[in-house]
This record gives structure tokens, C-alpha cells and sequence, in this order.
């Protein structure tokens, strides 16, 4: 009896947890309030205050539940059989899925960016995402494809912060689907500067497949964009939408 209480627990904190994260994700912190989430839950407002006491509550237990996956995002690209720049470019289109796609990561980032106004700290978002792309820079510094000025530690820091302010301004302007659509032009830009010969190499436009589950058919090969070289004209980009 006391294993089937603590599951029909979990799966009451679970619907909670999904429904104040839709509702953060669409309407903000200040936004929503502890009826909108008991009524998108379907359960009532004694059950949204057992179970987490306050609004606050819910949201910093949005935010680390949405952290509490980054562990197991980033283990996806430890395999050192794909060159490590690959992986890095793999990682920022998995995590733009997520900030496009995933409620709770959606969720995360705008209560990140509206921490001011909740009265609780919330964790730092970028910890886990900045340590996995140093890891990835300095593999690639080991490897010998990083450019001879390039420091993995300062490196991924900016990265981590252009990038989320670059998925930021797309969806703005654009739409959260727009993401990933994007990525191109974003690396592009970047991935050259972070090559130790751009001329020699390719860029990945997609995701490379770095892991994929046992016994599943092989990807198809992942369209490439060629590395620019001097004197070359404007690369081709993708249709516009």
C-alpha cells in the first residue's frame, strides 16, 4: 500500500510539474498562477500547495528538472570516434531542439531570464553546457584541429553566452522553430574561427549522429556546408521560410 501511495505521489508531482511548466513556458512567471496550474493539471490547489508549498516552489522545481537531464545530454557526446568540433556543433542542436521543442527547457530559460521578479535562486543554467564545450575545445586542442589562440575555458564561455542569446533573438523574431534552421548560418560564422585550418575541413549543418541506439539502421549521411575560403563567393544558405 505505502509503494502505491508514493507512486500515485510521483505521478501527482509529475503532472504538476508538467503543467506549471507549460504554463511558464507561454505566459511567464508573474503570468501564472497557482489556479492556472491546478486547473491545466486537473487537480486542485490543495494538491499544488502540498506538494510544493508555493509558487516559487514550483518553479525552481521546473528549473532543476529540467537541468536534471544535461548529464545525460552531454554523456551522448563523449564518443571519440567523431572529431570533437563535430560533437560541440551536434550538442548546440540538440540543446536548440530542447530550448524549440521541450517544455521544461523552455520553461527553465524563461524563468531563468525572469529570476528578478521570483523570490528564490535559481540555479545557473549554463554550468553544465559551458564545462561540456571546454571539454570538447580542449579535445580538439589535444587533437590538434583548435586554432593556436583559441583557450578552451574563456572559449566556451562565450560560446554558451552568444549562443543562448542568439536562440533568444531567433525565436523573438522568428519563432522557436526557426532554430535549428538557423544553426547553419550561426556556424558559419563561428566554427572557422575555431579551426586550426578552416580551408582543410567541412562544417556540419545538422547534427552529426555521434550515438544511436543498439541495433537501429545507420543514419543517412547529414548534408554538409563546405569551409569558406579566401576569395570565395557568398556560401549557399538555406531557403528562407
Amino acid at each position: 500500500m505505502h509503494e502505491i501511495l508514493q507512486e500515485r505521489a510521483r505521478a501527482t508531482r509529475r503532472s504538476l510539474l508538467e503543467a506549471a511548466a507549460c504554463l511558464f513556458a507561454q505566459q511567464g512567471y508573474a503570468g501564472t498562477s497557482v489556479n492556472d496550474i491546478s486547473a491545466r493539471s486537473g487537480r486542485t490547489s490543495g494538491s499544488v500547495y502540498f506538494h510544493y508549498a508555493s509558487k516559487e516552489g514550483i518553479a525552481l522545481a521546473v528549473v532543476q528538472d529540467g537541468f536534471a537531464t544535461w548529464p545525460n545530454l552531454v554523456t551522448r557526446y563523449g564518443d571519440r570516434s567523431v572529431p570533437p568540433l563535430e560533437r560541440l556543433v551536434a550538442l548546440s542542436h540538440e540543446i536548440a531542439r530542447a530550448l524549440a521543442e521541450d517544455p521544461l527547457t523552455r520553461a527553465g530559460a524563461r524563468l531563468w531570464a525572469e529570476r528578478h521578479t521570483i523570490n528564490v535562486d535559481l540555479p545557473d543554467p549554463f554550468v553544465l553546457w559551458t564545462t561540456a564545450a571546454t571539454r570538447l575545445l580542449a579535445q580538439a586542442r589535444t587533437g590538434g584541429h583548435l586554432a593556436a589562440d583559441v583557450r578552451p575555458a574563456a572559449t566556451a564561455r562565450t560560446l554558451v553566452r552568444a549562443f543562448f542569446g542568439f536562440c533568444t533573438l531567433t525565436e523573438a523574431l522568428e519563432g522557436p522553430h526557426a532554430l535549428t534552421g538557423r544553426l547553419p548560418d550561426w556556424w558559419q560564422l563561428v566554427l572557422p574561427a575555431l579551426q586550426r585550418d578552416p580551408r582543410s575541413g567541412r562544417i556540419p549543418a545538422r547534427p552529426t549522429a555521434v550515438t544511436r541506439p543498439h541495433g537501429s539502421n545507420p543514419p543517412a549521411p547529414e548534408p554538409l556546408l563546405p569551409a569558406r575560403t579566401a576569395g570565395d563567393g557568398p556560401t549557399a544558405r538555406p531557403t528562407e521560410h
